[in-house]
């Protein structure tokens, strides 16, 4: 049994929830989102959407709490949205953009130019004394994600001195240096 997937998605006012050709289309004040599903049925009923399968095969069962999830974070993504933040830790670590470039020194020997995609909303927050933040949002979960990680992959915190690109609150494992 499936305790995530035999759980309802309740959608809030605002948004509509289309299932047609086994793709289910979710559209809301903040943007439109499509996913694709198969081997499992999806029905919208009142305000609720509906997550069920027909039978207990493993590929079934797997599918079904994914495809609850995906629907229960599309759902909150074109209504509320998704928000990830990133800190750059070290000296003369910078963010700064203009529209959707993102400009980052990270100590290497020429600057960092991303350009993020139109449907991920750029901010940097520079305060003195304190690191800069790198905010996205965006409506799509995946897509949030997905252009974190990028940059995180650009320097990871190292775990001596925790240097690096990490998340907020995000607590890094240190260790120990070399003892004389």
């Amino acid at each position: 049994m499936s305790r995530i997937g035999n759980n309802p998605v309740a959608i809030p006012e605002g948004v509509t929830v289309d299932v047609k050709d086994n793709v289910v289309t979710v559209k809301g004040k903040l943007g439109e989102l499509k996913q694709y599903y198969d081997s499992i049925e999806i029905k919208v009923e009142d305000s609720s959407v509906w997550v069920t399968r027909s039978s207990d095969t493993k590929d079934q069962k797997a599918k079904h709490g994914l495809y609850r999830s995906l629907m229960n974070n599309m759902i909150a993504g074109v209504s509320q949205g998704w928000t990830k933040q990133l800190e750059l830790v070290g000296v003369g670590y910078r963010a700064s953009n203009q529209g959707q470039k993102l400009d980052l020194a990270l100590g290497f020997s020429h600057n960092i130019v991303l350009e993020v995609a139109p449907e991920v909303v750029v901010e940097t927050i520079s305060e003195k004394g304190k690191n800069p933040i790198v905010k996205l949002t965006s409506f799509d979960k995946q897509l949030v994600g997905q252009v974190a990680a990028k940059i995180r992959g650009f320097r990871p915190p190292e775990p001596y001195k925790g240097k690096g690109i990490k998340f907020v609150g995000e607590v890094l494992r240190r260790k120990a240096g070399k003892s004389a």
